[in-house]
């Protein structure tokens, strides 16, 4: 009986244990067909997408960027492929010096190479392709395809390379791209327009460049690739076209901005010249300038060292920021503002004996004895100070600012690039607020004579005082200047034309208007600037200025040979033509040249000459003006049209498009295809 029930005890224990076995083997079963469940139906959407992904790859096709040109649709930017040789440090299986040293027997890789994609790493993330060479020829190319198995993380892309094709010239205007730091690429993913910046890695930095960027930049492309297990792109799935960037035709005549540049020579300065009806401007002047290409790859060490640390700064806009005392090319200001406000009239007579005496400091005229009476007319045409002294002293400080803030001295123009100077218009407010100490905020009275010939406080930029020049030609309307004309949609051919922006009238009335153009008339027929515009065809008016750098004490007089060059006055000009129907207005500035009848008025008669005349100045002009030894045009004068300038542009290298290399499992060294 106990073995049956031994037998019997066995065998509820077995058919226990096949019960929880099958029950375990059930569940197991069933957790399985829920997995698959889940999987199959719940998860297929997101699972397939998944095996896509790593089947697929979304590769960005970065858009042609916009060209941009001169009012006559000459090129000054524009674009070309090249083939670069690029490391992705990530990927890398060797010490990245191993590494670039192996690549060195395959393609020559320079010094400089080395140095700027040490640079450009340090900016970048490791995942990143960095270029260590550029501009591959297809031989090189081709070299590498060879033995590109033993270079992991090292590949050959065609990439997009800005071109400026006449280098210096107008390259504050252009401005410049390079590649996209930190900071920037920060603040483009924050921003809605993140997504067309997918595969792009180089964005305006400078001038037009910067400022127009969303109209030149375009709109990314994206190809859909079929990636072996390796990564490798096996053949094109699908695919938009990127849209390159509009065109952006800008206001100024570069042959204009050629003459100027030529005629500056080696000497430092600025000069803006514009239409006063519309605001538009012909010349931008800032020299010296600098090549731009230099920042295309990344500009090296020693170039940047170069510009950085040279005593000429030659990538300081002039023009749109640097500030200078306007001299003597404010008394027509300053007249119009004593007549505006009654503290002078046109005939009222003041004695100048050569000074003016204000408590015990004595401002010297910049005549020995004296201007004799002094009338308006005669003060602005023989440029008397001591008419402008005893001004200052009746308006005082604060009556000019109010006079002179409307006409955007000291104030943002809104001109269409970004990094404009808003100068120094002085007011009792402005030094409270600017200086710390309670004895430097206070104003004394005897730092309100000198303001009156344009110095002491007064710093302004050559944009905001041909703004200023603009608006009295253009009887007191003031229109905002623009660089930019027109923009031209790239697919529809459409120009949108940058609309002719009045900021406001100013109540200036006309019969004051007129006294101070008359003025400025008599100062280029019988004044200090005449010499400059003997034999004109036509009539202008302008206004000569010196600005000091160098304070001469009170028991010393002026001596330029004596004194640091670079401590020596500025020479200024300001202008407009024609007198009856004004169609340019300048203000410029060459830096320590002296006298601005002598080194500054020559310019603007040549650019005079070219606008209403047509007439481009003979070479020896050219060179005369150069040095400061022609006031009057020498030699014969040539047609704006005859002269054969632009030259055809240097042609550049040409590769195979972004978007076919990145289609290809290999890069080829056939026949390349010339960007668009």
């Amino acid at each position: 009986m106990s073995v049956i029930r031994n037998i019997e005890g066995d065998l509820r224990r077995f058919r226990a244990r096949m019960v929880v076995v099958t029950a375990a083997i059930l569940l197991a079963f069933l957790v399985l067909v829920l997995r698959l469940f889940y999987l199959q139906v719940i998860r297929y959407d997101d699972l397939n997408e998944q095996a896509e992904n790593n089947r697929t790859a979304i590769v960005p096709i970065v858009p042609n960027r916009g060209v941009i040109m001169d009012r006559n649709g000459v090129v000054l930017a524009t674009n070309y492929s090249a083939y670069t040789l690029e490391i992705t440090p990530s990927k890398v299986v060797v010490p990245l010096d191993e590494l670039i040293e192996q690549l060195a027997g395959v393609i020559d890789i320079q010094s400089r190479d080395k140095r700027r994609f040490k640079k450009q790493m340090d900016e970048s993330k490791s995942f990143e392709s960095v270029p260590i060479r550029n501009r591959l020829t297809d031989e090189e190319v081709a070299r590498f395809a060879a033995q590109r198995y033993r270079f992991p993380g090292v590949e050959i892309k065609a990439r997009l390379f800005r071109n400026y094709p006449y280098n210096e010239l107008a390259s504050h205007v252009i401005g410049y791209i390079g590649r996209i730091n930190q900071a920037e690429k920060a603040k483009i993913e924050e921003s809605e327009d993140s997504g067309n910046y997918r595969g792009t890695d180089y964005i305006g930095k400078l001038g037009v460049e910067q400022s127009y960027e969303a109209q030149l930049h375009g709109t990314t492309g994206v190809q859909e690739m079929e990636t072996s297990a390796g990564g490798r792109a096996v053949r094109r799935l699908n695919s938009s076209q990127a849209i390159p960037g509009n065109s952006v035709v800008l206001s100024i005549d570069i042959k204009l901005q050629k003459l100027v540049e030529d005629l500056y020579g080696k000497r430092r300065g600025a000069l803006v010249a514009l239409d006063p009806k519309t605001g538009e401007i012909l010349a931008f002047v800032s020299k010296p300038t600098f090549d731009p290409n230099l920042f295309v790859d990344g500009i090296d060490f020693e170039n940047w060292q170069a510009l950085n640390e040279s005593p000429d700064k030659p990538l300081l806009n002039r023009a749109l920021r640097g500030t200078y005392p306007p001299g003597s090319t404010y008394k027509p200001f300053m007249a119009l503002a004593a007549l505006q406000t009654g503290k002078r009239s046109e005939k009222a007579l003041i004695a100048d004996p050569g000074f003016f005496m204000f408590g015990n400091h004595r401002f010297r005229d910049d005549k020995e004895g004296g201007h004799g009476m002094v009338d308006m007319y005669k003060s602005i045409v023989e440029s008397c100070d001591t008419y402008y002294y005893t001004l200052a002293r009746d308006m005082g400080v604060d009556l000019m600012y109010e006079q002179m803030k409307p006409l955007g001295f000291g104030q943002i123009t809104g001109i269409d690039i970004l990094g404009e100077s808003r100068g120094v218009l002085p007011s009792t407010e402005w030094k409270r607020t600017t200086y710390k100490k309670p004895e430097q905020q206070r104003w004394y009275s005897g730092e309100t004579i000198s303001l009156g010939i344009g110095q002491g406080y007064n710093n302004f930029t050559m944009l905001q005082i041909a703004h200023a020049m603009g608006t009295l030609a253009n009887n007191g309307l003031k229109m905002k200047p623009h660089l930019v004309r027109e923009v031209v949609d790239v697919e529809t051919k459409v120009a949108t034309l940058v609309a002719k922006e009045p900021i406001g009238q100013l109540p200036l009335t006309p019969e004051n208007l007129e006294v101070i153009r008359h003025a400025m008339v008599g100062v280029n027929l019988e004044g200090t600037s005449a010499s400059s515009f003997v034999g004109a065809p036509y009539t202008s008016g302008g206004k000569t200025g010196t600005a000091q750098v160098y304070t001469v004490k009170q028991n010393e007089k002026y001596n330029a040979a004596n004194i640091d060059e670079r401590m020596r006055d500025h020479a200024l000009f300001i202008a407009f033509a024609p007198a009856e129907d004004p169609k340019v207005a300048l203000a410029m500035v060459v830096e320590n040249a002296g006298f601005g009848a002598q080194n500054a008025a020559p310019i603007a008669r040549r650019v005079f000459d070219f606008v209403i005349m047509g007439q481009y100045p003979a070479q020896e002009d050219i060179d005369a003006v150069q040095k400061g030894q022609a006031t009057r045009p020498i030699g014969k004068p040539r047609p704006v049209a005859s002269v054969t300038w632009p030259p055809k542009p240097p042609e550049v290298p040409e590769a195979s498009p972004p978007d076919k290399v990145a289609s290809e499992a290999k890069p080829k060294a056939s026949a390349p295809v010339a960007a668009r």
